[in-house]
């Protein structure tokens, strides 16, 4: 069955190409996922409605999606690649072609692609799903996580962010939840220098299967006033662009942003209710010339 896509008219995969290889050359040639897409969003002069916009129920926006899929369609292509630290970098090829042609580059579907119609109120048809999105494999584990997750009660979740935070370094974790006062669901010392030097982080959980906006930074912010200098929120969901904007914003308390992409990546990395199986994939090679020589 088709599905519906409502919403502002996005950029194809073809069209981020080219974008995306000029950002990275910009950029010195390399950079992280997260430099290309801000890169990219400033050169085409996407609008906040376009580049904030929801994929599905999945932890990125369908920018980030069709910018991850262009980016593994130029390294199937050989002009880019990437390392396992997530940072891409211009290939040979790469560094030596100005403009591609999109066109021939194949765009890979996954056995799963999700099919949507264009209709009369101007939907768009979707870009095929790839099952290798930025060439790190697939990423179907962080949408059945983040599903998990959201699905959690309030207070659940507050405690498992507490408990995240514990395992990622902190100390002193008080998880205040339904009791907290103006949004602030706990607090907890991050220790530096060997554990020498600590301060007090509060930090909000948020369980969001969309955006979490500006204005939630702004409040949680307000929140602090007068506690803290530092504030952490976490989501399930994903920031808008004048959120990230807000929480560095001059003059202002810093306020660190953990997404779902993040959030996954890091319950990944500590195992904290996922198993991780590493799987060894051979490549054999058949030496006819071997063989008659017999």
């Amino acid at each position: 069955m088709a599905r519906s896509y409502p919403g502002p008219r996005i950029p194809s995969i073809a069209d981020f190409m080219n974008p995306v290889l000029a950002c990275i050359r910009e950029l010195g040639g390399s950079a992280t996922n997260a430099e290309i897409v801000e890169a990219v969003v400033e050169r085409m002069r996407l609008t906040a409605d376009v580049s904030d916009f929801p994929h599905l129920n999945g932890p990125k926006s369908e920018v980030d999606y069709r910018i991850g899929w262009a980016k593994t369609n130029l390294k199937k292509a050989g002009l880019i690649d990437n390392s396992r630290r997530g940072v891409w970098s211009l290939t040979a090829k790469g560094r030596g072609v100005g403009r591609v042609d999109p066109n021939p580059i194949p765009i890979n579907v996954a056995e799963r692609s999700v099919q949507r119609e264009e209709t009369a109120s101007g939907e768009r048809p979707a870009e095929p799903v790839v099952s290798d999105i930025d060439g790190t494999g697939d990423d179907d584990w962080q949408e059945a996580l983040l599903k998990v997750m959201s699905e959690m009660a309030p207070d659940a979740f507050e405690r498992f962010c507490g408990r995240l935070l514990r395992e990622s370094g902190f100390d002193s974790v008080v998880v205040t939840g339904r009791s907290g006062d103006g949004g602030i669901d706990g607090q907890g010392v991050i220790r530096l220098a060997g554990g020498m030097i600590g301060f007090p982080v509060y930090f909000q959980c948020k369980r969001y299967t969309g955006n979490v906006s500006s204005g939630a930074v702004r409040d949680f912010r307000g929140a602090m006033q007068g506690r803290g200098d530092r504030g952490l929120i976490i989501t399930t969901g994903h920031f808008t662009t004048d959120a990230m904007r807000e929480a560095t914003r001059a003059g202002a308390p810093p306020i660190d942003l953990v997404d779902g992409v993040m959030l996954a990546e890091k319950v990944k990395e500590l195992q904290l209710g996922v198993t991780v199986t590493e799987r060894v994939v051979e490549d054999v090679t058949v030496d006819a010339e071997w063989f008659r020589a017999f």
